[in-house]
């Protein structure tokens, strides 16, 4: 199964930086030294067992942008089942990219109406000050030049997990039956008496879904239909708009965390990614392979190990009394279940 996504956007937007980060575990250190996209540049890239994400990494330099509209149009615009349209935050020709975004979104409209589409705000870490009054300004802005398109807007840095909770977002409105592995996460929470369950894609170790706490599947508190209200009655609430930057430094804990016993972050799942990501990277400098970690601290303990060829499982408890060997066992007993499961869900 493939599914195509459409990476897009103005030249030095950081599109090929944050392609890298994800799917080639890359440090932002060395996003640097890339250059700039010539045309289209695809890669497949095999994400869960069969799905394959076909990504198109467009160059954003005007006569490219113009080639796409044009003669070829129907090459670039059919058959996509994402856009992932990249603002700088602090674009100079911010009126050039709208008017580009806007002829990209008709093409859309034209070859692929069910197309999702997701608008990044990124090189949030230029901004000084306050950075969510900018992003709330940004998003007006992009959501009256969409006009009645659906959108998800989120601000983005390479410097900070926010990248990982915008593309595991994205990532998992591509995967389906995502309900049918959270449900079954759930049951195997239970089992281990565990806090949280969650499932990470083996490679780019984005979220691919989560045992359910609660009423709304945590890793999409963001629905693209929140994203309609008026330029005249903007929403104010970063939660119900879909806007996000994750400055966990000084970003207080939302309502679901203040009643949480244990005051899980609301960042926890991106963060983690990173932190993993960056230690596989260690290993991979030493010539060390990387399996599995566990953790025993005072105040909870967490297993991550395999769970099927292509995913992750992290499992975490807070009661000190069960031991990282009954998590591991069960993690052992949950792997064929759930192998069938991640076939199920792609065939569906």
């Amino acid at each position: 199964m493939k599914k195509k996504v459409l990476l897009m956007g103005a030249s030095g937007s950081g599109k090929t930086s944050m392609r890298s980060l994800i799917f080639s575990n890359n440090p932002a250190s060395l996003t640097a030294r890339l250059g700039a996209t010539i045309d289209v540049e695809q890669n497949h890239v095999r994400f869960l067992g069969d799905l394959i994400l076909n990504l198109w990494d467009c160059g954003g330099q005007d006569s490219f942008m113009d080639s796409y509209l044009s003669i070829q149009q129907s090459t670039i615009f059919s058959h996509v089942g994402v856009l992932i349209y990249v603002f700088e935050v602090e674009s100079r020709n911010m009126s050039k990219d709208l008017e580009y975004y806007k002829d990209c979104l008709k093409a859309l409209k034209k070859y692929s109406p069910e197309a999702a589409v997701f608008l990044l705000v990124h090189k949030m870490d230029l901004v000084r000050g306050p950075k969510e009054p900018v992003l709330q300004k940004k998003s007006r802005e992009l959501r009256s030049a969409s006009e009645d398109m659906l959108i998800t807007v989120f601000g983005t840095s390479i410097y900070d997990e926010s990248l990982y909770r915008a593309w595991s977002r994205i990532v998992h409105t591509l995967i389906p039956n995502a309900s049918v592995l959270s449900k079954h996460l759930t049951t195997l929470a239970s089992a281990c008496s565990a806090t949280e369950v969650v499932l990470f894609e083996r490679t780019t170790f984005l979220v691919i879904a989560t045992s359910i706490q609660s009423t709304q599947d945590p890793l999409a508190p963001t629905s693209p239909t929140t994203e309609q209200s008026t330029p005249s009655t903007p929403s104010t609430s970063s939660e119900s708009t879909g806007l996000s930057y994750s400055s966990s430094a000084d970003e207080p804990l939302d309502d679901s965390t203040q009643t949480d016993p244990h005051r899980l972050d609301p960042t926890r799942y991106e963060r983690t990614s990173e932190l993993i990501k960056a230690f596989k990277h260690s290993c991979a400098r030493v010539r060390e392979e990387f399996h599995a970690l566990e953790m025993e601290l005072d105040e909870f303990t967490a297993v991550l190990d395999e769970l099927t060829k292509n995913t992750y499982v992290l499992i975490v408890v807070h009661d000190p009394s069960i031991e990282t060997a009954a998590l591991r066992l069960n993690i052992r007993l949950a792997r064929r279940k759930f192998e069938e499961l991640q076939g199920d869900s792609l065939v569906s």
